[in-house]
């Protein structure tokens, strides 16, 4: 893809020149630099195809000089860019507009709506405005002013349009943002700490095989009344396909805007209650003995959970289709929700009805790619037809989102009612699976020709191909970037803090063009400053602490804009360390950062000490050769080593405990002790501890580079939610912890 035909001459192919002129302005870095610090240079061959990904054909000389002054055209034809996002407190505020030379000195009439629903207009003379930029295109002059906008401009989403000389313009969305995101007032100076679990690993005595929003609920019970904590953290609770093994990571969701059904806590449905069928169905053996063998499987089976739940829910669904006949207050209360959730909620939920009939049909029909063409357009009269038809089913994914939705909201509400300051703190991944409804519902807002990855680093020499495809910045930029606001306020509700998964994705993303491997790919530009401003404006109306995931090569410049937007950074112990190797001090790690040891796609901390990663590595086929599975276990002795030097010149260690690593085969209580000392006695704000660290266990959720290889994202928690309060070392670990929050000043507090 994109090389030049055969046959075209030489002299029309564009030059390297040309070639990386436009790949700049269109935001593709035609060189970068990797871990190692070795800078790599993209291909005229991988400019040409990210181009076309773009839309831009660069395959010769004049179709790219016609793609760009297409692109300028489209630019200066318009008065009013589609967007325009301001800060609210940088001032003045004003607006660009573009117009024929000849227009420079006429009247004008600007009117801006706000998202308050006020109207207010403004005339000017354009002629008394200083020209900002003069571009000729296709042999027409034309030049850009900057109009004065209210200073006092309230934050929202607001709609600007111009009329000059009696033509009015398109109207342009104007964005009023804060310059920072939200922060509560007592973290200014105080500081907070957080438990984080796999909702979907948590056991209990009573679920249905995968942890649901009662056992959160319990959870959050026992770090209310235990561990002197103000959030707990969650994996990324979107809904996913929930089929074994390729379809269950959360960081690859089906849809970022709605969550999975198999966290909804069935019995606590308002139809479940009010049923007595309900509960003899669930008391039924065959019910029963499915749910036992759900609770006692060593691992989370997705698809017989996720089946028995449907099942049961559209039991419940059936029984609540009385209550929309009589129009009850209920039924009053989901068509609000549905009201509210729009288009967006209407495509998923089509999307999942389609994806359920055709798979029942044709049973080798796994994704929307295989459909039939007829239904692979949502907006096609097939499709509408189909969900007119099926009416119902359409209604009954509906239905089970607004299930979820009050579930976590009364969580979040249960956090904050046990005083849990932050209470909830969720998770936005940063894929969306190309097979997925999301995919299929907003295919314009992502750009095909060419997939996310990343470069190589110590743990993929070659690079990595994560295989979904990139953002499509222009569209959105073109939309007013409703999806993305969507993708933040649907991922922030019902929570107090929201880690970004791989934050870089608001500066740049790997590309990795088709037919070709990561190695050939680079880096490609967003509009990052647009994109920070809305999630703090999102972040400020809706109270959300924000954390940006800023591991691996991160330039200085993007965390310190990072920093200006009031994104908390995200800090892990075994990649804090200076120039020479050394693991930084906690009085070294950043204020405005979260602390942590270590994540899902790397080991625990026991794991570390024991080497289980390499071991796991090793065994799944992942590692080249003998050679180097034993390099990295002599890597890995030397962190450890790092590791305990640094805890024992901090005394953290008692006197007595060895000081060699090879003397240390596993993370024993006083070293579990001494790395939570650590972490909590950092600067940074906040401080979690994976739920894996809380009884020291080995293995870690996730192996990145398996499938079936390892059971990645199924792994259940070693004691049930009920066990937190008996367990003795459960009990220990909280004596410890707790500790630690009163000795650091990371209790929880709500003042």
């Amino acid at each position: 893809m994109g090389e030049i035909p055969e046959g075209t001459p030489t002299a029309s192919r564009a030059s390297p020149s040309q070639l990386a002129r436009a790949a700049q302005a269109c935001g593709v870095e035609i060189e970068y630099w990797d871990v190692w610090g070795k800078q790599h240079h993209a291909s005229p061959r991988t400019q040409t195809a990210i181009l076309k990904s773009l839309g831009v054909d660069a395959s010769t000389q004049s179709s790219l000089e016609g793609a760009l002054e297409e692109r300028a055209w489209r630019e200066w034809q318009r008065p009013l860019p589609p967007t325009l996002v301001l800060t609210k407190e940088n001032r003045p505020h004003l607006a660009p507009v573009s117009l024929p030379a000849e227009q420079a000195h006429l009247a004008a009439v600007i009117r801006l709506r706000t998202e308050q629903g006020n109207a207010m207009e403004m005339r000017c003379s354009l002629g008394d405005l200083d020209g900002a930029q003069e571009v000729s295109l296709r042999g027409k002059s034309f030049v850009r002013k900057k109009i004065g906008l209210p200073d006092d401009l309230p934050l929202g989403y607001h709609e600007l349009s111009i009329e000059i000389g009696g033509q009015k313009s398109e109207p342009a969305r104007l964005i009023v943002c804060p310059q920072r995101a939200y922060e509560p007032p007592w973290l200014e100076s105080g500081r907070a700490a957080g438990i984080a679990i796999s909702l979907y690993g948590v056991r209990s005595q009573r679920n249905w095989g995968c942890g649901d929003t009662t056992d959160l609920k319990t959870f959050i019970s026992w770090v209310a009344e235990q561990t002197g904590a103000s959030f707990v953290a969650l994996n990324p609770l979107h809904a996913i396909p929930n089929r074994q093994p390729y379809n269950t990571s959360p960081y690859l969701p089906n849809s970022i805007f709605y969550r999975n059904a198999i966290y909804l806590d069935l019995e606590q449905i308002e139809e479940f209650k009010t049923s007595p069928r309900a509960a003899t169905l669930l008391n039924s053996p065959a019910l029963q003995v499915e749910i036992q063998e759900l609770r006692a499987a060593e691992f989370v089976e997705y698809e017989r959970v996720y089946r028995l739940k449907v099942r049961f829910l559209k039991f419940l669904f059936r029984a609540f289709l009385k209550e929309l006949a009589r129009n009850t207050p209920r039924a009053r209360e989901l068509r609000q929700y549905i009201e509210r959730e729009g288009d967006l909620l209407h495509r998923f939920a089509v999307h999942s009805t389609l994806d359920e009939a055709i798979h029942k049909q044709c049973p080798d029909v796994w994704n929307w790619r295989s459909w039939p063409e007829r239904f692979q357009d949502p907006q096609s009269a097939a499709t509408k037809e189909f969900a007119q038809k099926h009416w119902r089913s359409v209604l009954f994914y509906k239905y089970v989102q607004w299930q979820l939705d009050q579930q976590f909201e009364s969580a979040q509400q249960e956090a904050r009612r046990r005083g849990l300051s932050i209470g909830l703190y969720h998770d936005l991944a940063l894929a969306t699976d190309r097979f997925g409804a999301d995919l299929w519902a907003h295919r314009s807002f992502f750009v095909s020709g060419s997939r996310v990855g990343s470069p190589p680093d110590g743990f993929s020499p070659k690079g990595q191909d994560w295989a979904f495809p990139p953002p499509n910045a222009e569209r959105h930029y073109q939309d007013g970037y409703r999806l993305f606001a969507e993708s933040i306020r649907k991922n922030l509700r019902h929570g107090g803090a929201l880690r970004i998964d791989h934050v870089m994705r608001f500066f740049r993303l790997f590309w990795i063009p088709d037919d070709m491997q990561a190695l050939e790919g680079t880096y490609v530009r967003d509009r990052n400053e647009e994109l920070l401003r809305i999630l703090a404006l999102e972040s400020v109306r809706n109270k959300v602490l924000i954390v940006g995931e800023d591991l691996g090569t991160v330039p200085d410049e993007v965390r310190e804009a990072l920093h200006r937007s009031g994104i908390l950074s995200y800090r892990l112990l075994y990649f804090e360390q200076d120039r020479n190797g050394r693991l930084r001090k906690p009085g070294e790690y950043p204020r405005a950062a979260l602390a942590s040891a270590t994540t899902h796609d790397l080991p625990t901390l026991a794991g570390f000490w024991l080497g289980r990663d390499i071991e796991a590595r090793r065994s799944a086929g992942l590692l080249p050769d003998d050679a180097t599975y034993r390099q990295m276990l002599a890597d890995r002795l030397r962190e450890k080593q790092k590791m305990l030097d640094v805890l024992t010149e901090l005394k953290l260690l008692p006197e007595w405990f060895p000081r060699n690593a090879n003397d240390v085969r596993e993370l024993t209580g006083e070293l579990h002790n001494a790395v939570v000392g650590f972490l909590a006695s950092t600067p940074s704000k906040l401080m979690v501890l994976n739920q894996e660290d809380l009884l020291k266990e080995t293995e870690q959720q996730n192996l990145p580079g398996s499938t079936s290889e390892y059971p990645n994202w199924r792994r259940k928690m070693r004691c049930t939610v009920e066990e937190l309060w008996e367990s003795p070392e459960v009990q220990a670990f909280t004596r410890m912890f707790r500790g630690w929050m009163e000795r650091t000043g990371r209790v929880n507090s709500t003042t």
